[in-house]
Parts: structure tokens; sequence; C-alpha cells
């Protein structure tokens, strides 16, 4: 009998879920924030970006390659370490802070990017106030994460963390309760003093790609590099975000 694969988080050794999503996720990100970005007139050049659950860093890389000066901040000293030692790209500052109490201070960024935190965190208010906190007034939040739905707690509850054949997620890493709805994030960012702007679907151009892909990481057919085109994220910006969904606030002083 074959062993399962280990798993766990920030490790370069096992099988990481968290580097998993990012690596696919990667490019609709990207085309979002390119999007957002030009939408808001705001430049790179000259610019302070924040990564918020930035992992090993490949987000962060990419912003700053646009031409951002960008802090990667992520509360996991082992992604910190990774993502210094996998660093080829200048003007990235990376640091060890929980999104909830951000050790940084305020005012200091014209662009926030909120990833992999919101659909784990047992605090959002303390994650979108502490956001807001060092945002510049008309600065820019943008986010991605996972909406509450039979199929979402499929995929993420099930498929990503429980089911053998498919699972690349410790135990407990999603629940139900931290998946939130589109309606009540925009609630929560008005809290923190963010005006929602825009909510946009994203998904696998074909879902089965997605199990396939999956499959194939677990057995060791595929690695984390064939992933992104094999999965082949769409943005669907008038789509309803059955699974998972990108946004953008403002921060109004």
């Amino acid at each position: 009998m074959t062993a399962a694969p280990h798993i766990a988080l920030d490790s370069a050794s096992a099988i990481d879920g968290r580097h998993i999503r990012a690596i696919t996720l990667q490019s609709v990100r990207m085309e979002y924030l390119r999007r957002t970005l030009g939408e808001l007139g705001i430049a790179a050049a000259g610019s302070q970006a924040l990564v918020i659950g930035s992992g090993r860093g490949l987000l962060a890389r990419s912003i700053a390659q646009l031409g951002f000066q960008v802090v990667a901040a992520d509360p996991s000293p082992a992604a910190t370490a990774l993502a210094r030692g996998t660093d080829d790209v200048p003007g990235v500052t990376y640091l060890t802070t929980p999104a909830e109490e951000l050790d940084l201070p305020g005012d200091s960024f014209d662009l926030v990017y909120c990833a992999d935190t919101l659909e784990i965190t047992e605090r959002p208010d303390e994650v979108l106030a502490q956001a807001a906190r060092v945002l510049r007034p008309g600065g820019a939040f943008v986010y991605d994460t996972v909406n509450r739905t039979p199929v979402s707690r499929l995929i993420y509850l099930g498929a990503f963390q429980a089911f053998p054949g498919t699972r690349i997620m410790p135990r407990g890493r999603y629940v139900a309760h931290r998946l939130r709805r589109p309606a009540e994030l925009a609630e929560a960012l008005d809290r923190a003093g963010l005006t929602a702007k825009d909510v946009s679907a994203f998904k696998p151009r074909d879902a089965r790609s997605l199990v396939r892909a999956t499959r194939g990481r677990r057995r060791g057919t595929l690695t984390d590099d064939q992933l992104p085109e094999l999965v082949d994220m769409v943005l669907e910006p008038e789509g309803n975000p059955i699974v998972t969904y990108l946004g953008y606030a403002l921060y109004r002083a």
C-alpha cells in the first residue's frame, strides 16, 4: 500500500495546500489587480503596497515587478523564511506579523492586497480594521476569498481537507462559519471604513481539471509548477461567485 503523502502548510518537503492555492490563483489575482489599478488610476511607480497573507511571497514579488515597493506580511515564520530563500525580485520586504495585529505604521500604503486570510480568520473585523489603518486616504483594498455556499463547502471542507483522494490541506484549515458571503463581507468592510466597489467571480475553466490537478499533485505525477496551466482559472466579472470571488474597496478617511 502506498503511504499517504505528508501534508503541511509552509513546508517545502510536503504537499503544501496553501502554496498550491497561491500558484493556482496567481494569474487571476494579477489580472484582477491590473484591471483594478487601471480603473482607479493608481500608478505603481512611487507607490507602496502591502500583501497580507503573503505566504512564500509569489504575489508580493509580482506586485513589486509592477513597480511598487512591497511589504509581504505573513503570520508564519516558516513561510517568511521560504519567501526570503526564494526571493529574486528587488523591492520586497518580508515581515512576520499576524493580519489581526499588523506590526506596521498607519497611513503607509496605497494598496493592500489581502490573500489567504479572510476565509480562515476568526476575527475578520480586526483584519479589515488593520488594513484600513495602514492605508492612505483613497487607498485600495483588494482581496480574494471563499463564499459560503453548498458548493464551496463541498470543495473547501470536503475535497481539499477531508476526501482522501484530493486532500491537500490540514483538517480544520477551513470551517463553514469562516467562509463569508459577499454581502456579509461588504458590511464588514463598511464597519472598517472601507467602501466596497466591486465583486468578481472566478473559477477553473473546467471544474474537472481542478480535480485532475489535485489528484495528480497528491499522487506525485504533477509538480506545483504544472498546476496553473492545467487548472486555468478565469475571471467572471458578471458571474455568480458560487465558490470564490475577488473584490476591492476604497478607504475613506
